[in-house]
């Protein structure tokens, strides 16, 4: 794809040939992941879990964002605790919505000023596209304020959901002081937050949900309900500071954060004619999508009870009529569905097509639960660093015949947490040469000890060596004769490279596979391109590692052309294209709580 992706040197061609991909694979792939995704929304109990947010919720069906006012969300991540204030501006020419009941919290009186619309939006401007930049003509629709966040430490990740939880409310009720000095909240009225959970849940309500498995170092047991927790924590830290009161709270809504973006995204993409906000894609630390699927389409198990109906937004939308008596209990109402992709059920699409190779799964068998989330392995920041290493200590030790034991003690450590950020950056045309890069990041003259890494291993390479420091010894490091070269700093760049593009390949495969899947495109044989052109189906993206590792972002908006163009021709019917959505998580939460209380009729829209 983007720059240079083959090696001079003929011996590294065949060494990263594993990882190599081209449009005839990701096209095959692509179709194997719809097959494969149909197969789990039917079947899996842990992937293509059902959200009660329905289509009519989801999508506003004019242009108008009526709902303004100020609404306390949370993101709670796998890494990082986001508690804050979304301000939803509204549109400026209609009148505030009127709350059923005497101004409570978070509703109508939280509504901006005229000027509100004339401050910036902490992430508006242009939209940086593969294609072009596309401006923004929308002004801002909502704000962040008071914003803070923390990082979740491994020892509150260890500890009994109470230390857990009450750590989380002692946050919340320090961005809501800050909001009742602020705002001039009354202090006797609930404050209505919505939540975003970065894992699974079970939900049958909006406001519900139980807690499945999580992983990333939390021992939280599952079945957990998450929404009672997050009270009883907040009003733990209330009872603690009775010289200052706070308000109560309420959980209005709690979403997935995939499904979070992609609310978000609807909420913020400008709407035109011939353009459908279609998925919201998280590639960051981790991997996952959401998007509408058919109830009809899910094992009668995950469909949830109920489906918040869309009392939000009003109006038609290409002759369907919106008016809240769709019986949105009906199996063919479409419903949010996050869809976990990263899970192991994905792995026989990508073996099928011969894209897993033997250091990705080296890689697995080091995690903590291996072959748990092989899409994720291939194509998430916390791995891509990881699997890089793995494959240069292969390179040198397996095709240049140097001995393992003399590469730089960093390098042999597992899953250093700046590999991935290093190796994003890593590339020809940078003020520092790559063989400075190398030398800089991973020093050949650090002696001394070295901390064991959990397993008490250094990792090896493919071939299955690995170093053992014997347990807590001092472990063997570079050897005063070694030193990086131009040649090994070359072959890491190509690593590097090989591995973004398949990611890039296998991103791209999965969202088409997954439109396809959730019947959002229109058959390869007959279909015409309209007088308006293309429609778009706008996939909305987060995370820094698509973002930023290499040319990820725009080789992924190639590959889905290529796709596009395979399927349908030169004059195709749509287009799908990739448009930023950060901060989807705190933002789409925010967005929740007047969607969930205007569907439960306790606000007007």
């Amino acid at each position: 794809m983007t720059a240079q992706t083959s090696p001079p040197d003929p011996r590294l061609a065949a060494f990263l040939r594993p990882l190599a991909v081209d449009g005839d694979r990701v096209d095959a792939l692509s179709r194997e992941f719809a097959l494969t995704f149909t197969h789990l929304a039917a079947e899996s109990t842990n992937q293509f879990l059902s959200t009660p947010i329905s289509e009519s919720i989801l999508l506003p069906f004019t242009k108008k964002k009526r709902n303004q006012g100020r609404y306390l969300a949370i993101d709670i991540g796998g890494t990082n605790l986001r508690v804050g204030f979304i301000e939803l501006l509204g549109d400026e020419s209609e009148s505030l919505p009127a709350p059923l009941t005497s101004q409570p919290n978070g509703w109508s009186q939280n509504g901006t000023s005229s000027t509100a619309k004339q401050q910036a939006n902490a992430n508006a401007g242009p939209w940086s596209t593969p294609s072009g930049t596309i401006q923004q003509n929308a002004a801002p629709c909502l704000r962040r304020l008071h914003e803070r966040s923390w990082s979740i430490q491994d020892q509150l990740k260890s500890e009994n959901a109470g230390s857990l939880f009450a750590w989380i409310g002692g946050c919340i009720a320090s961005v809501v002081r800050e909001g009742c000095n602020s705002f001039n909240l009354p202090r006797d009225v609930p404050l209505p937050m919505g939540v975003t959970f970065s894992f699974p849940m079970e939900q049958d309500s909006l406001s519900e949900a139980k807690l499945m498995s999580m992983g990333k170092g939390f021992t939280i047991t599952s079945k957990l309900d998450l929404g009672s927790h997050l009270v009883k924590g907040y009003e733990k830290s209330r009872a603690d500071r009775l010289d200052d009161v706070l308000p109560p709270i309420t959980v209005a809504a709690i979403a997935n954060d995939a499904v979070s973006t992609l609310v978000s995204f609807v909420y913020e993409v400008p709407a035109r004619a011939n353009q459908k906000a279609a998925m919201g894609i998280i590639c960051g630390t981790g991997s996952n999508a959401t998007l509408l699927m058919k109830r009809s389409k899910l094992h009668p198990s995950k469909r949830p009870k109920t489906v918040r109906t869309g009392a939000l937004w009003k109006g038609t939308e290409n002759g369907r009529s919106d008016n809240n008596n769709n019986n949105d209990d009906d199996d063919e109402v479409r419903i949010a569905v996050n869809t976990e992709w990263s899970i192991n059920g994905t792995a026989p699409a990508m073996r099928a097509v011969g894209l897993i190779s033997p250091w990705d799964d080296q890689l697995s068998q080091t995690v903590e639960s291996p072959g748990f989330q092989p899409l994720e392995y291939m194509t998430a920041g916390r791995y891509l660093g990881e699997l890089g290493r793995i494959m240069l200590v292969d390179y040198v030790t397996r095709v240049l015949g140097q001995d393992e034991t003399v590469l730089p003690r960093k390098f042999l450590r597992r899953f250093e947490p700046h590999n991935t950020t290093f190796l994003s950056h890593y590339r020809p045309g940078m003020p520092q040469s790559l063989l400075a890069m190398l030398e800089a990041e991973f020093p050949t003259t650090d002696g001394g000890q070295v901390n064991n890494p959990p397993n008490g291993q250094l990792n090896g390479h493919a071939n299955g060596r690995t170093h053992s420091n014997g347990g807590g010894g001092a472990a063997a490091h570079a050897s005063p004769g070694f030193h990086w070269t131009d040649e090994i700093a070359e072959a890491l760049y190509y690593i590097a490279k090989a591995i973004e593009t398949r990611a890039a390949g296998i991103i791209a495969a999965a969202i088409v596979g997954l439109l396809d899947c959730a019947d959002e495109l229109p058959p390869s044989h007959g279909a015409v391109c309209s007088s308006q052109g293309p429609l778009e189906l706008v996939v909305g993206y987060t995370g820094g590692c698509i973002t930023n590792f290499q040319d990820y972002l725009v080789d992924c908006q190639k590959f889905l052309d290529d796709l596009v163009k395979r399927r349908y021709g030169g004059a195709p019917p749509i287009r799908i294209v990739l448009r930023p959505c950060h901060d989807g998580g705190i933002k789409g939460a925010g967005i929740l709580v007047p969607a969930s209380l205007a569907s439960q009729g306790l606000l007007k829209a």
